[in-house]
């Protein structure tokens, strides 16, 4: 049974947001979409197993109260390691979750990074999503940010269920990453916001 979701009702600005280190290049399309060029070596990742803290990808933020909703949609069209786009959800520099796709050795994946100070991550394979349009769904209540995806118009799936203080500030939006190469260009076909999740499950 799939869980039944208010969609977001107020389709925002590119213009409502601020970018947390700005890409290569950033420009609207003729249909309103929004293409970002991530700049060569951009991640975000604290410590785990790597070692290394990587704090510069693009990300086009704006405020995320608790009650509220953001969905980010893009067409998945990566090929290269690591090639990545999808939602980031920020309280500080050492607090935040991002999840989208990401290509992980060779593969197109599913999945969300959460970050306490160290950063942990899960994956699952969409092989069939490429070349479509991706919609991340995430979803703040209580303590809780309820992290969704889907491809096209088909069910939602859960992706994360992370912590997150109701007394932080926290930021969200689109972002893309392209830790291991120049040139990686994303078109971002929509942003919005509305009302958060009513529940976790679906009922009945």
């Amino acid at each position: 049974m799939e869980i039944d979701l208010v969609p977001p009702s107020e389709p925002l600005d590119w213009a409502r947001g601020a970018w947390l280190h700005p890409p290569v290049r950033a420009e609207e399309g003729p249909a309103g979409e929004l293409v970002v060029e991530a700049g060569a070596e951009t991640d975000f990742w604290r410590r785990t197993s790597y070692g290394f803290v990587h704090d510069n990808g693009p990300a086009l933020l704006a405020p995320l109260p608790v009650g509220a909703a953001m969905e980010v949609s893009f067409i998945l069209d990566f090929s290269a390691q690591f090639d990545q786009a999808g939602v980031l959800v920020r309280v500080d520099e050492g607090t935040w979750v991002k999840a989208g796709v990401e290509v992980s050795d060779g593969e197109s994946q599913l999945g969300a990074v959460a970050t306490r100070e160290f950063s942990d991550w899960s994956v699952s394979p969409v092989p069939g999503w490429a070349g479509q349009e991706v919609t991340v769904r995430v979803s703040r209540a209580g303590d809780a940010l309820t992290v969704r995806a889907r491809v096209a118009d088909a069910a939602w799936r859960l992706v994360r269920l992370a912590p997150m203080d109701p007394a932080a500030e926290a930021v969200a939006g689109p972002f893309c990453c392209a830790p291991t190469r120049a040139g990686l260009t994303v078109v971002f076909t929509g942003w919005r916001q509305g009302p958060a999740d009513t529940a976790l499950h679906p009922e009945g």
